[in-house]
């Protein structure tokens, strides 16, 4: 998989590919994540990408010109399966939308910035926006690293065990079961008798119970759908 991620602030997405799952991934070349500095697709010597929105209002809107030079250059290169847009109004990300995302080959994320990006962006452009949450951002390069994380994640030989994200909460659209480890008592807090017992089918019929019944305290809408 390859991900081109178009930002103004490439400096921000360093740090999460730098460590942990992330970087393993990229060393053992399961995934390659490229960021496009759209400042340098800017047409005037001031590296303008941004201007005043028509009909007056608060707020600088990226303009459309950098944003076409910029994605025009990927396309020329190479297809694209999705060109995603970061936003607030976007479609709230969801583990389903992240296992479908692990299946494609060439993926572009726009960072949105500002008031947004020109509604033309939208239209000609994106086929997917995305929200990380029902809150504002400064910029869509958080909410893009999230998502970068939430789909290669799940690529394989990217975890040490593939079945892990198999049982991770949501897969299912119910949550994870309660985990425990040793000691198996603690200051009196002892683990399930179940969980202790070698019984593997009844340990399974356990989580699976137990899965139901915290989905249905904590999050009963994920059983409505």
């Amino acid at each position: 998989m390859r991900i081109d991620i178009i930002t103004v602030l490439p400096e921000l997405l360093k740090s999460p590919f730098e460590a942990s799952i992330l970087k393993r991934a990229l060393e053992k070349e399961l995934v390659e994540v490229y960021t496009h500095n759209l400042r340098d697709f800017s047409t005037n010597s001031y590296n303008q990408i941004d201007d005043y929105q028509f009909g007056g209002g608060a707020g600088m809107v990226m303009m459309i010109e950098p944003i076409d030079k910029c994605i025009s250059k990927l396309k020329s290169e190479r297809d694209y399966d999705e060109v995603i847009y970061m936003t607030p109004d976007g479609k709230t990300l969801t583990q389903g939308i992240a296992n479908e995302l692990s299946l494609k080959k060439n993926i572009i994320i726009l960072c949105g910035h500002y008031k947004g990006v020109d509604q033309r962006v939208r239209d000609q452009f994106i086929t997917r926006e995305i929200s990380v949450g029902d809150f504002v951002l400064s910029g869509g390069e958080l909410a893009a690293a999230i998502v970068c994380d939430a789909v290669i994640r799940l690529l394989p030989g990217v975890l040490g065990n593939e079945t892990s994200a198999l049982t991770d909460s949501f897969q299912d659209n119910l949550l994870a079961p309660p985990i425990y480890t040793r000691p198996a008592d603690y200051k009196g807090w002892k683990v399930p008798e179940i969980l202790t017992s070698g019984n593997t089918p009844k340990i399974e019929e356990w989580r699976e119970e137990q899965a139901y019944k915290r989905t249905e305290k904590l999050r009963p809408d994920l059983l409505e759908e």
